[in-house]
């Protein structure tokens, strides 16, 4: 019975990684996948050697702090792996956990796939080189990334995102709206301070304070907060306890991400994949971000964009603010907010642009993925 390896390090490869194994098994039932994956996965039949949560660590210092732990768990998945030899193995995203690990399996013979191409587009581009010793074929989400990698000889396929395969061209919000009981003409923003523990350190007090901002100015406004895990919620919980903030007119919700952001009129989002969601439901956003004073420094002067979030990066251009670091102030971003909210113009250009994304990135992801990995499965 042939054995997939595969890793995946946060929610959004999660589910990446899900919507793939069920394409598979349509086609392979007898197939199996083993690796560290997280509960959308295991769904769909994945066996979890390790919790996806230990590998769900950003900035450099902050990974710094979990060093020794997230390379116990690579050598002990190594051991597993050189004990029990998959057939193929497919990393998703987690590059600083998943190359390294790619590379010693393909010099043991086994073709490496790495699904969600690394962020060379933005920085370290030296990274390039690793990456062409690890990877037998790199599965790329956004059409810009192919040139990239051909230029280097790296074998890579256009696959689109499942994102804008799984999300209606034309959202419901009323729909939505309905489903969380409220009411038609009142303001709703949605509150999606990031899915890992550590994101939480960093941006629950700023995205509570930036609540309390907007409550100021507009009491009728109405805040949903979807957060990924309980521990998240737990700390986004005891961010709004430290803030005196428990009375804000708000839910929290146990996921519900793309439920919460199409009944919303606007998003205040942490850079990351939600951004991209975000952008799909079409609802224009402020991108926010925050990390340890070191880690920043470190990236500012890598880094190659003068734009972070995704949505910018697709449109070629900073159609949606961006306040970081040092900008992100409760007092900017709910200016920021509140500004784009009023601004019908602005607004009816962001939904054409994040239209126009859409569409080109509806390419059956799903599907295009499994054939690639079917192919090349001996």
């Amino acid at each position: 019975m042939p054995v997939i390896g595969i890793v995946a390090g946060e929610a959004s490869g999660d589910l990446l990684g899900s919507h793939l194994i069920r394409a598979l098994k349509k086609r392979r039932p007898d197939l199996e996948f083993v690796g560290i994956c997280g509960p959308k996965m295991q769904g769909e039949g994945a066996v979890s050697l390790f919790p996806m949560e230990r590998l769900a660590v950003r900035g450099y210092f902050e990974v710094l702090r979990q060093l020794w732990g997230l390379l116990r768990i690579r050598r002990q998945l190594m051991r597993y792996f050189k004990k029990h030899p998959p057939d193929l193995f497919i990393g998703i995203d987690a590059p600083d956990f998943n190359l390294n690990l790619e590379s010693k399996l393909k010099r043991r013979g086994i073709t490496t796939i790495h699904y969600v191409s690394p962020s060379i587009w933005a920085w370290r581009r030296g990274r390039m080189g690793k990456i062409k010793r690890a990877v037998s074929h790199v599965l790329a989400l956004f059409p810009f990334e192919v040139p990239l990698y051909e230029d280097a000889n790296v074998p890579v396929t256009y696959v689109g995102h499942p994102l804008a395969d799984m999300l209606p061209l034309e959202p419901d919000r009323a729909g939505a709206r309905r489903e969380l009981r409220l009411k038609e003409g009142k303001l709703v923003i949605a509150l999606l301070p990031g899915s890992r523990q550590s994101e939480l350190h960093y941006m629950a007090d700023l995205f509570v304070k930036t609540a309390i901002q907007i409550h100021k100015q507009v009491p009728d406004v109405y805040f949903l907060v979807p957060l990924a895990t309980r521990e998240t919620r737990w700390k986004f919980e005891e961010a709004l306890h430290r803030n005196d903030a428990a009375a804000l007119p708000m839910t929290l919700l146990f996921g519900h991400a793309h439920l919460a952001m199409t009944a919303s009129d606007s998003v205040l989002v942490a850079s990351g994949t939600a951004t991209l969601e975000a952008a799909l439901i079409k609802r224009p956003m402020v991108i926010t971000y925050r990390m340890s004073p070191l880690s920043w420094q470190l990236l500012r002067r890598m880094n190659y964009l003068p734009y972070v979030g995704l949505p910018n990066v697709l449109a070629g251009r900073m159609l949606v603010p961006e306040l970081l670091q040092q900008d992100a102030t409760p007092e900017n971003i709910a200016d920021q907010l509140l500004k784009l909210i009023h601004d019908k113009e602005a607004v009816a250009e962001i939904k054409r642009e994040f239209s126009g994304i859409h569409s080109r990135l509806q390419q059956n992801t799903e599907e295009k993925a499994a054939q690639l990995v079917l192919s090349l499965l001996v």
